[in-house]
């Protein structure tokens, strides 16, 4: 059995790990049952989640087994890692229905099948919890002094942190103790902004189990300088087409900063460690060939081979004429604008590349006009909604986006 250990160091995703000797020594000797906890805070992942989902995946192939536990119970109460203010309560039903949405992103990674991987909910323990029980089976084992050190709460302290807030480190340490009894869970993985609560965790099970747990943190994605990835200049980069549509998608790591990319290979793909190195070796004209694998691949693992595909053609034929995702005129039509008039000789009219739609038929019929880089060649020819977007091409130069959707 490969030690899993090693394939996320080679690929540069360890940060910090507790006890690391046993852990490697137990990954590489038999199976291990670890988790990773995702907040449904909305209805889509986002390409910060993708780390932790891509260490799961590497785990999983190694014989491990994943448990990804939604937060429905904990998201009630709210995570003050990193935050300034407190965070906007949501009702049962949008965890809900935000935790089935996140399920099934995780499904295009991990194996739910039987005896595989699985997800669960720890609303089905937090919410029924009797709060004296809680404070002496859990609270009497933390120490609020050793709380107030941990950066989470100390960035919170200068504006004021509720005592809603102060007892999400006793509920996610509770939720490792949970899965290590119910599952044998002896491992929690998460971003390094999680160290503080990952490690309570680990402590309350060794205290009150005197069971073996385990902590690992992974890096943040960065370029070569540092730089944090994975925001545009919408705000995240989603994994969810309605929210990020795979041309965006694709476009975000086809224009990544030079120093970026292999980092981006290493962490974000599942291609051999020897292709990355030849890929990054040369730091000039030539890293465009690693962009253009990096984007394809990573579109393909989110949004499939098609959508990765049509992503790529679209790309490609604006970037032969030298232009940008920022260059193209855009029309933004609603589902059922698009289902009324969807054939590509009214689009054409619609957004001002034909006169007419007469003359958006002859166009085609010219063999001048192509969707997402293919060649349209039925004048009566209807277009689908695909990931949300579509890229219409008259002739060379002219181009024109339809969003579909707002």
């Amino acid at each position: 059995m490969v030690n899993a250990l090693d394939i996320l160091r080679q690929r540069g995703f360890l940060k910090q790990i507790t006890f690391e000797d046993e852990l490697y020594a137990l990954l590489g000797k038999e199976p291990v049952t670890f988790y990773v906890g995702f907040d449904p805070t909305a209805d889509s992942l986002h390409i910060g989640h993708y780390i932790p989902v891509m260490a799961m995946t590497h785990l999983q192939r190694c014989g491990h087994r994943p448990i990804a536990l939604v937060g429905g119970g904990t998201v009630m109460v709210g995570d003050p890692t990193g935050k300034t203010e407190m965070r906007q309560m949501l009702t049962r039903e949008e965890i809900i229905k935000n935790a089935e949405a996140i399920k099934r992103q995780l499904s295009r990674f991990l194996d739910f099948g039987e005896g595989k991987a699985v997800m669960v909910d720890n609303a089905d323990w937090l919410l029924d919890l009797n709060y004296i029980d809680f404070l002496r089976e859990v609270g009497a084992h933390f120490s609020v002094n050793r709380m107030l050190t941990a950066e989470c709460y100390r960035m919170r302290m200068e504006k004021g942190l509720s005592f809603l807030e102060f007892n999400y480190m006793l509920m996610q340490a509770y939720d490792f103790l949970v899965l290590n009894q119910r599952y044998g869970c002896a491992l929690q993985m998460g971003g390094d902004d999680q160290w503080s609560n990952i490690l309570a965790g680990a402590d309350l099970i060794r205290r009150k189990e005197g069971n073996p747990a385990y902590c690992c943190t992974f890096n943040l994605l960065t370029t070569g300088e540092g730089k944090k990835m994975g925001k545009t200049e919408k705000g995240a980069l989603w994994l969810d087409a309605e929210r990020t549509t795979p041309y965006e998608f694709y476009q975000y790591w086809r224009n990544i900063e030079d120093d970026g990319v292999k980092n981006a290979l290493l962490m974000l793909t599942f291609l051999p460690v020897p292709e990355i190195e030849r890929l990054t070796k040369h730091m000039d004209e030539r890293i465009n060939e690693a962009k253009r694998v990096l984007a394809f691949e990573v579109t393909c693992l989110i949004h499939g081979e098609e959508e990765a595909g049509r992503a790529r053609a679209a790309s490609e034929a604006l970037f032969e004429e030298g232009g940008s995702g920022e260059d193209i005129p855009t029309t933004v039509m609603t589902e059922a604008e698009f289902a009324a008039k969807n054939r590509v000789a009214e689009l054409l009219y619609l957004t001002g590349l034909a006169r007419s739609i007469g003359e958006g038929r002859r166009l085609i019929a010219q063999n001048a006009v192509s969707v997402d880089g293919e060649r349209v060649e039925d004048t009566e020819a209807r277009l689908d909604a695909g990931g949300g977007e579509r890229l219409l091409r008259k002739g060379k130069k002219g181009y024109h986006r339809i969003r579909i959707g707002g």
